[in-house]
């Protein structure tokens, strides 16, 4: 793998059109969009905007209409090993251990049993799960499942996380907690993230930039990034400064004219 690569994920005029019958849908219209390496960045924007769409393109799940994305330097034409994607559910297989769940993408790419168990136990280790690596998945709570389906994705060592509102479906003390242990992991693994959310508060919280989406078809409004010091600490919501960010981009979302720019567009236009 190379490490003089400077972007993670490039995104040049990317367009989707759904068609059903004689009738033509325009979802996405014209992204321009660079992620560098390590770079956590999160999408947000309407509902319905696309922005599951927008990431599942990147996956290599969904065909683009016209454009170009490239994960390091190689155009995505179906899903690969350099991308890891998860969501907002845990994709567990119910009938295996949390071992077994994490092992599984290794065993089919048949690596040996020793370099399984050395990778199933330092990223287990990672999420704070190896000592209930023989518990089935329900036998964990809700952040506990997601916990581990971060280490199944982890343990592929892909180049970039792709994560499409991990944790939607979490209470809100869980979903604080798991973002706190996010941003402790991404951290420590140097992944470079793009976190699909509708929670403002949760995207300022974990990343460098947010990106806000217009209303379908979706266009990059702004960019925003977020220059709160590293690493967070809860308490940090309270502050003024965050409080400012989260207003900035909930006026953006909500079509409000003359708001405060941030910064501006750093690599969109």
């Amino acid at each position: 793998m190379e490490t003089n690569i400077e972007t993670a994920i490039k995104i040049e005029s990317l367009r989707k059109l759904f068609k059903r019958k004689s009738e033509e849908i325009e979802v996405i219209k014209g992204i321009d969009l660079d992620i560098k390496e390590g770079e956590f960045v999160s999408i947000v924007g309407p509902s319905g905007c696309g922005k599951s769409t927008f990431l599942h393109i990147i996956g290599g799940f969904i065909n683009k209409t016209s454009g170009t994305v490239t994960v390091r330097g190689k155009e995505v034409d179906k899903p690969a090993p350099d991308r890891g994607m998860m969501f907002q559910e845990a994709a567990l297989f119910p009938w295996r251990k949390v071992y077994g769940n994490v092992a599984w993408g290794l065993e089919v790419q048949g690596y040996s049993k020793g370099e399984i168990r050395e990778r199933v136990e330092h990223y287990l280790t990672l999420v704070g799960l190896w000592e209930f690596r023989n518990h089935l998945p329900s036998e964990l709570s809700g952040g506990m499942r997601q916990r581990v389906s971060l280490a199944k994705v982890l343990a592929f060592n892909p180049d970039v996380l792709l994560m499409d509102e991990p944790f939607g479906a979490l209470d809100a003390q869980t979903r604080e907690t798991m973002q706190s242990e996010l941003q402790r992991i991404w951290s420590e693994s140097k992944k470079s993230v793009l976190f699909v959310t509708h929670d403002i508060e949760e995207a300022v919280y974990l990343s460098d930039y947010v990106v806000v989406l217009t209303k379908r078809p979706a266009k990059v409004k702004e960019i925003i990034p977020i220059k709160l010091p590293r690493p967070r600490e809860i308490e940090i919501r309270k502050s003024y400064e965050f409080v400012d960010y989260r207003n900035d981009i909930w006026d953006l979302l909500h079509g409000e004219e003359n708001v405060k720019s941030m910064g501006g567009s750093i690599y969109a236009k």
